[in-house]
């Protein structure tokens, strides 16, 4: 960090603005009903200009340049004229005010920001006069997000700090009432205007006695790429207490957890359930019942082979307040990175999802003859270790051993592995490449539409005559192929 962001306190400060066109205007602006006593000093040719600041800003002749700065706490020169600029600069250095020199980086102590005004909240964007253009479209995002009377409810907190404190001398559950009031429906009174309505609410909750129960939120993390998560995703995990994640969930997420927040992995993989699935339950509810905000998060969608579903019944269960955020799910987030629509008119007109693993172990039991017909696109989550069976199962029930395949490991991640190939070669692709998951199996034509062509899919592809490869047929292959 180059450059330390600061906010000065403007109340009765003398803010000093040299010059007399547009540019000092500009900064003008800035102060007025700030607080502040605004001088400039110059004055405005312009007769518009000069109408415009007759209030609120005291205007010094360039002779009085020692009278303006006495007991100033910022200087902007924005003087068109080099030789007023320097005079300017020259008596500013003499007195050590902090001066900024509009276009003139090397003369600045401090630059002027992209400034966000939302009364009592204000965000500024510096990007130290290097990219000023940049620090304006991000300002303007900022403003997209932001609601317009934020500043209405801080002013409204600021009224209530006293009666809060008193009524919850608790410092860590003052924290949090404060955390709950501006994402609950205070906050949002506030934001449509009762700001009466808002106070009440306040006032409600703090005389509140107790803890009061807190909330769960199952919230799906998408298929790792951070970029992908919904804002709503992203605002709960910034607020949670607690978050107990998924093995699948990314460590660039994980990273996006608030920093005084518990993290908590029971993330299970093959062969692994450290923590049992009643376990997770008994955990969510005990948090909850703390009063801590609770963030479950799952990789991809938490309803789609996630097992939000039981997740969901068994903290409702237990009378505690649980919502559902969707998230992208790794079928179609992985699919769509790597460039395979999973619908497509000319090729497949039905999409089925399936999980490769039963309950107990094994491959479960599906209507293989149904997943089979054409025209469709058959997406296996946890298909790695029955890849073999699968392939096997779908042949022997009409699906055409020629048809494409492709293999999706880590998707969306710098580490992602995108495999292509025939289901015939389904089993053989696997074992190659080493791919041991988190992986999705895409089954049907759409898998032979992107132009990307794996290794080993191209060794087998150009090898011809087969129906079905065993174990031994496969090595013969490579074998005839490499000579």
């Amino acid at each position: 960090m180059r450059q330390f962001p600061a906010f000065f306190n403007l109340e009765g400060a003398r803010i000093v603005v040299f010059g007399g066109g547009e540019e000092a205007a500009r900064k003008l602006r800035l102060f007025t009903g700030s607080g502040a006593e605004v001088v400039l000093v110059g004055g405005f040719d312009d007769l518009a200009l000069a109408a415009e600041f007759t209030r609120g800003v005291k205007t010094l002749s360039r002779e009085e340049i020692p009278a303006a700065l006495e007991g100033a706490r910022l200087v902007i020169i924005a003087e068109e004229n080099q030789g007023h600029r320097a005079a300017a600069l020259a008596a500013v250095r003499a007195r050590g005010v902090p001066v900024n020199v509009v276009d003139q980086p090397e003369d600045c102590d401090f630059t002027v920001p992209s400034i966000l005004d939302r009364g009592e909240i204000v965000a500024a964007i510096g990007s130290g006069g290097a990219a000023p253009v940049l620090a304006k479209s991000i300002r303007a995002k900022l403003e997209a997000l932001l609601p317009q009377r934020i500043g209405d409810l801080a002013e409204l907190a600021r009224s209530l700090r006293g009666f809060v404190a008193e009524a919850i001398p608790d410092k860590t559950a003052r924290r949090r009432y404060w955390e709950r009031a501006f994402a609950g429906p205070a906050a949002e009174a506030a934001y449509a205007g009762d700001l009466e309505r808002a106070e009440a609410l306040l006032r409600q909750q703090a005389r509140v006695t107790g803890r009061a129960c807190g909330v769960v939120h199952i919230v799906g993390a998408g298929p790792g790429d951070p970029e992908l998560l919904t804002l709503k995703a992203l605002r709960l995990i910034q607020e949670a207490d607690v978050v107990y994640y998924d093995r699948l969930v990314s460590p660039q997420i994980i990273s996006l957890i608030r920093r005084d927040a518990s993290r908590i992995p029971v993330g299970k993989s093959k062969g692994d359930h450290s923590v049992p699935q009643t376990e997770i339950h008994a955990r969510l509810v005990a948090s909850a019942q703390e009063g801590l905000r609770v963030v479950r998060l799952k990789g991809g969608d938490p309803f789609i082979f996630g097992r939000g579903g039981e997740e969901l019944e068994a903290v409702r269960a237990e009378g505690i307040e649980v919502h559902v955020v969707p998230g992208i799910s790794s079928a179609l987030g992985c699919a769509a990175a790597a460039g395979v629509p999973l619908t497509h008119r000319d090729h497949a007109q039905t999409l089925t999802f399936v999980t490769g693993h039963a309950k107990e172990g094994g491959v479960p039991d599906l209507d293989w003859p149904a997943l089979a017909r054409p025209a469709q696109t058959v997406v296996v989550f946890m298909g790695v270790d029955t890849a073999p069976v699968i392939a096997e199962k779908l042949v022997a029930a009409g699906r055409a051993p020629e048809t494409p395949v492709a293999i999706i490991e880590n998707g969306t991640r710098a580490e992602e592995l995108r495999v292509f190939g025939t289901l015939a070669e389904l089993p053989f692709l696997v074992e190659e490449e080493g791919i041991r998951g988190p992986a999705l199996l895409i089954i049907g034509e759409v898998a032979g539409l992107p132009a990307e062509q794996g290794r080993i899919a191209s060794i087998l592809t150009e090898a011809s005559g087969y129906a079905w490869f065993g174990a031994g047929a496969r090595q013969q292959v490579l074998k005839e192929t490499a000579a």
